[in-house]
């Protein structure tokens, strides 16, 4: 008889929750391309509920040139303006231009830091937090280091950075571990 896993309540019964549960959620990201895709869906996610943005992905992705900083940087009002066309995204203008802000804004620290990966790392040094939350209900939506890295990417033009996007930024990449203590992924590696 096989096991059920044992998963964080919020990955509820989608299988694209499972997926993204079970193989990215808190696992650590270096790479700066994924790094700037989790900070643009973050932003995009504010007020709406994670599976609308887990199923629209992929299209982000396509429209997105897949999230390459470089690219996104030089979007001009035609482009943005295709892009409120697409039901494919969540076509909120504010969230499209800070996207493409952001991409700026990224591209600067790249250049001031070498990677942006070295520049958001450097709030941990370098080393996950793992926290031992045994239910939901403990999950704060902030922390005070959310909210001082919120401050520092508002400080360099970054938007839709609030201190909860932050902190969900924090997990979706794996700064913050913060799966359940019971969860199948709680000593992921």
């Amino acid at each position: 008889m096989k096991m059920k896993k044992i998963r964080c309540e919020w990955a509820g019964s989608d299988p694209a929750y499972f997926k993204y549960h079970d193989k990215e959620w808190g696992v650590p990201a270096h790479n700066d391309r994924k790094l700037f895709e989790m900070l643009v869906l973050e932003g995009a996610q504010a007020g709406l509920s994670w599976i609308t943005i887990l199923k629209k992905r992929e299209n982000y992705k396509n429209v997105f040139d897949n999230f390459k900083p470089e690219i996104v940087a030089k979007y001009k009002s035609k482009k943005i303006n295709n892009l409120l066309t697409n039901a494919g995204i969540v076509r909120n203008k504010l969230k499209i231009n800070s996207a493409v802000i952001n991409a700026k804004a990224f591209i600067l620290i790249q250049k001031e830091f070498g990677s942006f990966d070295k520049y958001i790392w450097s709030f941990v040094n370098d080393k996950p937090i793992k926290n031992k939350w045994k239910n939901l209900k403990e999950l704060p939506p902030s922390t005070p280091l959310s909210d001082k890295i919120s401050k520092d990417l508002k400080k360099r033009g970054f938007k839709f950075v609030g201190s909860t996007i932050c902190y969900s930024f924090m997990q979706a990449v794996g700064i913050v571990n913060d799966h359940l203590t019971k969860c199948f992924r709680y000593n992921l590696k």
